[in-house]
């Protein structure tokens, strides 16, 4: 497991600087199954997790909220029947921040746990 579900999220402000895409390239090496995808001009961190019903998707859903909610540092969810689509982005930067990548580490922590 990656040591960037070990770290925790710091303040985002407008003058924060994005991540590169050296260090986003090296960290996508570090977690399982994530893909960055452009959607309205911004880089987005963007996983599929699949369960055997609902009930699963929706519990790992709401234990994805709580970590969020610890962090401060809020995804879009979409949650279907068997599936959660899991978005990372900092909206203040309209991009890539460092929280991304330490939450899409830790959102792959809890679907292993």
């Amino acid at each position: 497991m990656s040591e960037l579900n070990q770290q925790q999220c710091q303040a985002c402000r407008a003058d924060a600087n994005r991540v590169s895409d050296q260090q986003a390239r090296q960290w996508l090496l570090e977690l399982t199954d994530w893909q960055i995808v452009e959607r309205d001009d911004i880089s987005r961190l963007v996983r599929r997790f699949k369960f055997k019903n609902f009930v699963e998707a929706l519990a790992f859903t709401n234990r994805v909220g709580e970590m969020a909610e610890q962090q401060g540092h809020h995804p879009d969810l979409i949650t279907r029947w068997g599936e959660v689509e899991v978005h990372w982005w900092s909206h203040v930067l309209k991009g890539l921040h460092d929280n991304d990548f330490i939450c899409a580490a830790k959102t792959d922590q809890i679907y292993v746990e």
